[in-house]
């Protein structure tokens, strides 16, 4: 049997761990570069995965790191900046970046990760225009190498950044919740049906510069998943929505807080819903899961966990 090699870049991240995992239990030799390989042990000691320290935006690292690869995976991307200039250099730069090495280096596919609504010319955010600005980079080299897109909606699964960051707000909230664009539509994607469909492109020996829009079967206002979320966890909440003048405002006193909770960014990417226009899940052959059958079983968990931690920390100090 040949050992296929792949490079999963933000492969330590919240779907690159589950993909990762995926494909080293598939038997893919799966490299993840990292800049402090050791705050990622957990994947370290997965049978087939290799952690390469280095600096992903080095072009000269890609290309020497990519000589030995079969195939590409990108997964990063931000949310919100840092920094003026950060998505320019995560989604459009590094991309480019990727797709030169690529060429160079003889990989032989690479698939990328881009989002909903990205539009380099008329998205709504400046994630949108420079999510949609790296999707036409990578796209141009159709010509040299196999490429494909996924465009996923909000991702769910264990270790998400969507139910579980209102998992840990909600308790805390006193008895109202304020939420700015309660009326946001998405159709939430479970992570393991989007890691499903990178490993059935990644075994498509024919199709080429194709473009995924990934969704899950029910679409919601953001409203109901926050409701949802608060049901599952046993919180009895009212929540409150927010007009947009109210929402803007939000988002200029949330922007200046510790992770950017809210920003206008977020704002105006909330603007346009979150929903598919074609259904890439058919078009590779899978029924993709719906919330209900999935959150319950690792929401409650989280929350159970979170209070037996604090009530061990309060133990201790009494």
């Amino acid at each position: 049997m040949i050992t296929r090699t792949v490079c999963v870049i933000g492969g330590a991240g919240f779907v690159g761990t589950h993909l990762v995992t995926h494909l080293a239990e598939r038997g893919w030799s799966v490299d993840v570069y990292t800049r402090h390989k050791q705050r990622h042990r957990g994947l370290a000691v997965l049978p087939m995965v290799r952690l390469v320290e280095g600096d992903i935006f080095d072009s000269s690292f890609l290309r020497i790191a990519f000589a030995h690869v079969d195939k590409v995976i990108n997964l990063a991307g931000i949310l919100n900046e840092s920094k003026k200039g950060d998505f320019d250099r995560v989604h459009v730069d590094l991309p480019e970046k990727i797709m030169e090495a690529a060429v160079a280096s003889g990989v032989s596919q690479v698939v990328h990760t881009s989002a909903l609504n990205a539009d380099a010319h008329g998205g709504a955010s400046r994630y949108l225009c420079t999510k949609g600005l790296g999707e036409e980079k990578v796209h141009s080299f159709a010509d040299r190498i196999k490429v494909a897109t996924i465009k996923p909606s909000v991702i769910f699964g264990p270790g998400d950044s969507f139910f579980s960051r209102f998992a840990r707000l909600l308790p805390w909230s006193p008895g109202i919740l304020p939420l700015a664009c309660p009326n946001a539509r998405f159709a939430p994607v479970y992570v393991c049906d989007v890691v499903k469909a990178v490993v059935h492109i990644l075994d498509n020996k024919t199709s080429n510069n194709q473009r995924y829009e990934l969704c899950g079967p029910v679409d919601y206002e953001l409203r109901d998943l926050v409701e949802f979320a608060a049901r599952t966890i046993a919180v009895r909440r009212r929540i409150v929505g927010l007009g947009p003048a109210l929402s803007r405002l939000s988002a200029r006193l949330l922007q200046w807080f510790p992770g950017s909770p809210l920003t206008m960014d977020n704002v105006l990417t909330m603007q346009t819903d979150n929903l598919c226009a074609s259904d890439g899940f058919q078009a590779l052959g899978i029924s993709p899961v719906s919330i209900e059958s999935i959150v319950p079983s690792y929401l409650g968990l989280e929350t159970k966990n979170r209070r037996y931690s604090a009530y061990r920390s309060v133990a201790r100090h009494e």
